[in-house]
């Protein structure tokens, strides 16, 4: 018997679905290659898209079909809705009052200038005891991602889980962009919108998902942070996210100043490029990340 998690498309599969012709130029990038201009605009394009109406069946066939966001604002309020309602049938011995707190309060959680997951943040005065089995459930449950902070970036990430310190983002971006409220104009328009950092870590988190053995964690130690830490092998990468065009990036450069990684990886923007120790790639190849660093 094989068990198989299942998850909202990716963003290659979203391409496939909607673009095909875009979707196999995806596909054949390799490492090292230069993107036409073209190319890249229309990717970044399809990323924006992905953000609007995210990985959810119903939804992308919908935009498939109708291309209408009215309606994919609809669905994702309608299935909000249908999660909300169905934590009270699922929830076994956990309490689903606190189930639902939890879940409403993702938003909140990653708009905080720490996104370390607060209980405080559930329910003022909350302790760990009362909400811990809350959190366990949406996670695993398949409702929340969680990162774990690690106490040291160093092979292998698991040793150094702090299970008391960790961050949650949601299952899936397009959902999460409707939770928080976001026009969708201000993604289309690429306006330096609030909850443009949240959300372009939560897109990198999904497509991350899978892709090497270990899962992703972070890593923050006295008011330096990396966004995340992958382990390939015997080997840490950090990974840096960049939602707008700002480039400063004072704990990552410190990181690879500091502990020299063989691979660094910054996703933004902008095109694919080695530079300063680290290679840039584009946000729409992050489902390919680990193809890209070889």
């Amino acid at each position: 018997m094989n068990l198989l998690d299942l998850a909202p498309l990716s963003f290659d599969e979203f391409l496939a679905a909607l673009d095909p012709p875009l979707h196999e130029f995806y596909r054949d990038i390799r490492a090292g290659q230069q993107i036409e201009e073209i190319f890249h605009s229309r990717l970044l394009e399809a990323c924006n898209s992905y953000f609007i109406i995210g990985g959810l069946p119903e939804c992308v066939d919908s935009w498939a079909r109708h291309r209408d966001p009215k309606k994919i604002q609809r669905m994702q309020r309608e299935l909000v809705n249908i999660y909300e309602n169905d934590f009270s049938k699922h929830n076994g011995k956990v309490d689903s009052a606190r189930i639902l707190m939890v879940f409403r309060s993702i938003v909140p959680q990653l708009a905080k200038p720490n996104e370390k997951f607060l209980y405080g943040c559930v329910k003022e005065g909350a302790r760990a005891r009362e909400f811990e089995e809350a959190v366990e459930w949406l996670v695993s449950a398949g409702m929340l991602l969680r990162v774990y902070n690690v106490s040291k970036p160093e092979h292998p990430l698991s040793a150094f889980d702090q299970l008391n310190h960790f961050k949650i983002y949601l299952f899936d971006t397009g959902l999460l962009k409707h939770m928080a409220g976001l026009d969708n104009a201000a993604i289309l328009l690429k306006n330096d919108y609030q909850f443009k950092g949240p959300l372009t870590e939560n897109f990198v988190l999904q497509q991350l998902q899978g892709q090497f053995e270990a899962a992703p964690r972070y890593y923050s130690n006295h008011g330096s942070e990396i966004d995340f830490l992958l382990q390939r092998g015997v080997e840490v990468i950090p990974v840096e996210i960049k939602a707008g065009e700002d480039r400063q990036a004072a704990s990552f450069k410190a990181f690879l100043r500091d502990r020299q990684p063989e691979t660094a990886i910054r996703f933004s923007r902008r095109g694919y490029r080695v530079e300063d120790g680290f290679t840039n790639l584009p946000l729409y190849l992050a489902g390919k990340t680990s193809e890209m660093i070889g």
